[in-house]
């Protein structure tokens, strides 16, 4: 029964709050407008930035960022604490059930119509709250991609399958117990990324993808 509960609660809390779309809401506020009418039309950071610029953009990022990693904490105190239930003997699981769960309610949120973003900063800020270690090595990959081409979906979708690899690297150098179920959840969590880039793949090939430009609005 602890158990059911533990897992119902991460999959409802993190769906739900991640439901809650960042960049819809910060665009709202400080621009009493849809970011979703503009630019690429997706409703994350990237557009924020190319859209209303570094203000907004830098408050998409801090309300992902606090979401993100809520959810992980979150679920792990009120599952592992006070529930006293640890899946698979791998204490690190239920973050990664998670991140799932907040990434796919940021994609597909209930609030909007099921229209959200990409989900690459909420996968990447879980990732922080569950691996921090497996993060640096994903954020470098993504840092290195998107500096070299400049274009941030090339770097996401490199970071998304970067993220499986690490995983598994760094935790079997760590002796981490589930090791496999934690790359296979990962693996999951990068071909999402990829999936939700499938529009940029096709703009890529055309040559009609932009480029990532750091100009003032």
């Amino acid at each position: 029964m602890k158990i059911f509960l533990g897992l119902a609660f991460t999959i409802v809390f993190s769906y739900l709050l991640g439901s809650v779309n960042s960049a819809i809401t910060v665009c709202r506020i400080l621009k009493q407008d849809d970011i979703r009418k503009y630019g690429s039309k997706n409703a994350g950071l990237t557009n924020v930035l190319r859209v209303y610029g570094k203000g907004p953009a830098l408050a998409t990022l801090l309300f992902d960022l606090a979401k993100g990693v809520i959810a992980v904490l979150m679920c792990r105190f009120v599952v592992t604490n006070l529930l006293n239930v640890t899946l698979f003997n791998n204490e690190m699981f239920i973050g990664y059930v998670a991140g799932l769960c907040v990434m796919l309610g940021h994609i597909f949120p209930v609030f909007y119509g099921f229209h959200g973003g990409k989900g690459v900063l909420i996968a990447a800020t879980t990732l922080l709250a569950i691996d921090p270690l497996t993060c640096v090595f994903a954020l470098s990959v993504f840092i290195i991609v998107v500096a070299i081409t400049k274009y941030v979906s090339v770097g996401s979708i490199c970071a998304g399958y970067a993220y499986p690899l690490f995983t598994v690297i760094t935790q079997l150098l760590r002796d981490i117990n589930g090791v496999w179920l934690n790359t296979f959840m990962a693996l999951v969590i990068g071909v999402l990324i990829t999936y939700m880039h499938r529009t940029n793949i096709e703009r890529l090939k055309a040559g009609t993808e932009n480029k990532l430009s750091l100009k003032s609005k």
